[in-house]
């Protein structure tokens, strides 16, 4: 099925080629900024339990705080997008989160640390509805795949400024100097974003318009693919939260080596992205492709469990390549939902998507971590594999991977 051009979701023509390259690298910045927000707890938690007598408990609550805010506000942050625009979301929530970042860097107690962390996390939740949208609504259906694997890099990008940021700051002046990393960058970003973010062109709202119907009603499409997402986000996090420890305390691995294996697996899996994405374009559609990964994090999950039985640097190339394939999803599912929920519905749509895979993800740590403990990792992997296999027959058919059906009914408009 070929990628067909619409008059909503296009640039319009007078709009410089590089105009949206340049929004695409703001947003990317932004969401980035927001995530080292998000992650900065966790890299707290060595000082925080080791020199300060917090209990990992504690700390660990510090560090769902931002998650917990993120999840509480994905959707109405959508609603947002959807009825303002996303300019003034991502600038606006970025500012929000700076703000956060202040009474973080000036708390006095845990307790309050906490509440910024938890509001923080709140209004980070804007750049990720909206700076999808971005993508969607200024970039080609052909370069729309690309563009989405791009701004997809944002999340381990983030984590990695804040791995290598935070802990360094947070030895050297404690956690308000830690603090101060994610609110130079957030408020760096409400500015960039202000400044050349615009809105994405969309019809008229009126009421009756073909693109205002809700896309909920009718086909379970969205619904499916909303599924199918939560089901391939269990092989993702199994891997990124034990793949270090399965490495160490079961492989006997060193632990500087096997931080850089993780890391060359991060940086596969954001390339991997990218190139997906670009794929998605080139065969004209998001959810062959999102199928086809989904079978691929099956298989791949159980050639991991089998390499627990196999030479140590045979685990950790696998261990790479499980890296790469289970991340590959997110980009696709996320640029089919917002084509298919059409320019009125997909900030709403999009906060859902995120929704579903950030409840999906909280389950995955103790629910994997208790299967392990239960039959150890070999038999734990092969379970997982059950996941993405079972994500296969929910992803739709291809008649509406690209929003067909929303945009012929736009264009017949």
């Amino acid at each position: 099925m070929a990628i067909r051009r619409t008059a909503h979701l296009d640039p319009p023509p007078q709009v410089g080629a590089l105009r949206p390259w340049s929004m695409l690298v703001v947003t990317v910045v932004a969401q980035a900024s927001g995530t080292v927000f998000q992650s900065a707890p966790a890299f707290l938690i060595p000082l925080l339990h080791s020199e300060r007598g917090v209990s990992l408990a504690q700390a660990g609550l510090l560090a769902s705080a931002p998650t917990l805010g993120l999840v509480l506000t994905l959707v109405l942050w959508g609603a947002l997008t959807d009825r303002i625009g996303e300019r003034w979301v991502i600038a606006g929530g970025m500012a929000l989160t700076a703000a956060a970042a202040i009474g973080a860097v000036t708390a006095s107690g845990y307790p309050a640390l906490g509440a910024w962390l938890l509001l923080g996390g709140a209004a980070s939740g804007s750049s990720n509805v909206a700076s999808g949208r971005v993508v969607v609504g200024w970039f080609p259906p052909q370069r729309r795949g690309l563009a989405m694997g791009i701004r997809q890099m944002c999340q381990p990008l983030g984590v990695a400024v804040a791995a290598i940021g935070i802990p360094a700051l947070a030895a050297a002046s404690g956690v308000g100097a830690a603090m101060a990393l994610p609110l130079v960058l957030t408020a760096v970003s409400a500015v960039l974003a202000a400044l050349v973010v615009r809105d994405p062109p969309r019809p008229p709202r009126r009421a009756g318009h073909p693109a205002a119907a809700n896309p909920y009603r009718g086909p379970a499409t969205l619904v499916r693919i909303h599924l199918a997402s939560a089901l391939l986000v269990v092989p993702q996090f199994t891997v990124s939260i034990f793949g270090l420890v399965w490495l160490t305390a079961s492989g006997g691995m060193d632990l500087t080596v096997a931080g850089v294996v993780v890391a060359v697996a991060q940086f596969v899996g954001a390339l991997g992205r990218v190139a997906i994405g670009a794929l998605s374009d080139r065969v004209g559609s998001r959810l062959r492709p999102l199928r086809m990964v989904a079978w691929c994090a099956a298989g791949v999950m159980v050639v991991l469990a089998a390499s627990s039985f196999a030479p140590l640097w045979v685990a950790a190339a696998v261990l790479v390549a499980a890296t790469g394939i289970t991340v590959a999803d997110n980009g696709l599912a996320y640029t089919a939902v917002a084509e298919i929920a059409g320019p009125f519905w997909s900030g709403r749509a999009l906060g859902m998507q995120n929704t579903g895979q950030f409840l999906a993800a909280s389950i995955v740590g103790p629910a994997v971590g208790a299967l392990i403990t239960l039959v150890g990792y070999p038999l734990a992997f092969a379970a997982v594999a059950l996941a993405p296999a079972a994500a296969v027959p929910l992803v739709p058919r291809d008649r509406r991977d690209t929003g067909e059906a929303a945009e012929a009914a736009t264009v017949a408009a």
